[in-house]
């Protein structure tokens, strides 16, 4: 099971001004082929289905502690989408079309469907599928899958860095590629471990190098290309078995933090009449706080 903590994994400039058009590119790193939903979902569904948990502790604990932070990359997506959607429409009356920049918004789906939030889908509006989740079963196969999956990811992330200057994206973004590179190495190691094979040398990756992202190298000062959680206090400490030695990359001392990250406050979305959401006016608010008070 989860255990849920009411953060999001750092914290996130609140813009005044949104921007329609990021919030529509940060899609694809949500719910594209290569975004935070399809790394979830593959190493959630290979750490459910996993065979050999006790025999194979080591990687187990590997994929379902990745697993667990990639519920937060999720989330801190959609917070980011969340974000760039700000200030985008005005809460005037419905004859004077308050949403009249959906018209002609690239993904118009953020006015007509979600209330301005983030949806479970592509930067063009394709819901994302189950059919982007790899689970064959055999160990070195999904760990290699993982390891080429960090690294589409990390190339979109890229990309998606160079279409913006939003600080909030770039914010995001900065911190994914610090994280995912992370991941690009924690499973390249695993598979060294399993293998013999030094994976990297083997395949052409793109450089883990975040040092020309400005973004990044805040996360980068504090250490976080080195570490990966356990997201729990006793369960999965044998990734230490596998996460161990220096970063290829930075030469510093991996290590393994038994728990969560820090965290940061979830920012608390505004109402937006002009969406009718949440729907509550003053009045069905005070209706709704005395039933919540009663008998207590």
């Amino acid at each position: 099971m989860f255990k849920r903590e009411n953060k999001i994994l750092i914290e996130l400039p609140i813009p005044k001004h949104g921007d329609m058009n990021a919030a529509a590119a940060v899609q694809e790193l949500l719910g594209g082929k290569y975004g935070e939903m399809s790394t979830l979902n593959n190493y959630m569904f290979q750490s459910f289905n996993f065979r050999g948990k006790k025999k194979l502790k080591p990687f187990y604990d590997l994929v379902a502690s990745i697993t667990a932070e990639e519920i937060g990359h999720v989330e801190l997506v959609s917070t980011a989408i969340n974000l760039l959607s700000t200030g985008n429409t005005v809460p005037t009356g419905p004859d004077t079309a308050p949403l009249q920049n959906g018209k002609d918004a690239r993904y118009s789906l953020h006015f007509t469907s979600t209330a301005q939030t983030a949806y479970p889908g592509d930067s063009m509006g394709r819901p994302w599928t189950g059919e982007f989740v790899t689970n064959t079963g055999n160990l070195v196969a999904d760990l290699l899958f993982n390891y080429m999956l960090e690294i589409g990811a990390r190339t979109h992330k890229m990309r998606v860095y160079e279409m913006t200057t939003h600080p909030t994206a770039l914010t995001m973004i900065g911190y994914l590629l610090v994280r995912g590179g992370t991941h690009i190495i924690a499973y390249a190691k695993a598979i060294e471990m399993a293998t013999g094979v030094d994976v990297s040398k083997m395949l052409p990756v793109p450089s883990l190098d975040n040092s020309k992202f400005d973004y990044a190298k805040p996360f980068m000062e504090q250490g976080l290309s080195n570490v990966l959680y356990t997201w729990g206090e006793e369960d999965y400490r044998d990734i230490n078995q596998i996460w161990k030695g220096k970063n290829p990359e930075t030469g510093e001392e991996l290590r393994v933090i038994h728990g969560t990250p820090e965290g940061a406050p979830v920012p608390d979305l505004p109402e937006l009449p002009e969406e009718f959401a949440p729907g509550i006016d003053r009045d069905d608010y005070l209706r709704i706080l005395k039933r919540l008070q009663s008998n207590l």
